[in-house]
């Protein structure tokens, strides 16, 4: 398929039209923020890592009955991925308290939750991307009844998942985002990314952040924590 014009860039990917229009092109950039685009820099191979990391992992979903984007890795930056129209919402699963949901509960991070949580927030850079439950989601139009239904649905299998598969490399996941879209015929498909820009992950000996929270906290050698990452998942240094 050839590569047409730019129709999109975000914070860290550039997505690009096709001659097929149901068929674009997820590049990934080596650009980190945070704090909703406040902080900005530079994660040297997070691209190439991100890109491989999540097309390996979304395979292993699709395997296991989770529907996803994918088609195809291009390069070690692009991937062919379906057209899908994103639904505005968040979907964030915790499994131990940490980041904003420890400030906005007073819990300590690492704290183990008695359930796995799900939040959702509203896709929106300019209003900070508002928590919101799903009755408000409803009621703006962000999703109906029935998509929210499915959306949770894939969202606790795909914790569970990767809760086991990250366990036997030595990695807890604390917390991660997902982002689901619609393709053509109204089907309900992951997209987006599953990496350490999305997920929380901590070494299960140690605790060591191994996520992109070693650049929004400054705790130094985040191009080492994704490496780390990656090369637990079998793909070498």
């Amino acid at each position: 398929m050839e590569q047409l014009d730019m129709i999109y860039e975000g914070k860290a990917k550039k997505v690009y039209a096709t001659d097929d229009a149901n068929v674009v092109i997820v590049d990934y950039k080596d650009d980190a923020t945070a704090f909703n685009g406040l902080k900005k820099g530079t994660i040297v191979g997070k691209g190439a890592i991100n890109n491989r990391m999540s097309n390996f992992l979304m395979k292993k979903l699709e395997e296991a009955g989770i529907p996803t984007h994918l088609i195809s890795e291009i390069d070690t930056n692009k991937t062919y991925v379906k057209k899908v129209d994103i639904i505005p919402l968040e979907v964030i699963i915790r499994n131990k308290a940490a980041g904003s949901f420890s400030k906005r509960l007073g819990i300590q991070e690492g704290t183990p939750l008695k359930c796995s949580t799900l939040e959702f927030s509203y896709k929106d850079d300019e209003l900070g991307d508002p928590l919101i439950n799903d009755y408000m989601a409803i009621a703006i139009g962000a999703a109906t009844k029935e998509e929210i239904d499915t959306i949770s649905k894939y969202a606790f299998q795909i914790n569970d998942y990767l809760k086991a598969f990250f366990k036997e490399i030595g990695i807890e996941l604390i917390d991660f985002k997902l982002e689901f879209g619609k393709t053509s015929d109204g089907t309900i498909v992951l997209a987006d990314e599953i990496s350490p820009d999305t997920c929380r992950y901590w070494d299960i000996e140690t605790g060591e952040h191994l996520d992109k929270d070693r650049f929004r906290r400054d705790l130094g050698d985040p191009e080492g924590a994704y490496k780390e990452v990656f090369k637990r998942l079998g793909f070498g240094e």
